[in-house]
């Protein structure tokens, strides 16, 4: 099964540091979940997004709080 551009999908992010929960709102509505590894913290940022436009507008937020994205996984 191939996916459009303008279908919906779930995806997994995973980003450097820690986000405030708060940030949901501003990330399309995806959950945040904190991990920590040999002294690293990373959020893990699940969710459904309706298509490519709103993963761009996740990504481009992302950007903007300088977030250092780690993984982007479509699931």
């Amino acid at each position: 099964m191939s996916s459009t551009f303008y279908s919906p999908s779930s995806y997994e992010i995973t980003v450097e540091g820690s986000l405030d929960q708060s940030m949901s709102n501003r990330l399309a509505g995806m959950s945040i979940h904190y991990s920590e590894s040999d002294a690293q913290t990373t959020t893990l940022l699940t969710g459904d997004l309706l298509d490519q436009a709103e993963l761009l507008g996740v990504l481009n937020t992302l950007f903007n709080y300088r977030c250092t994205v780690l993984s982007l996984h479509k699931i």
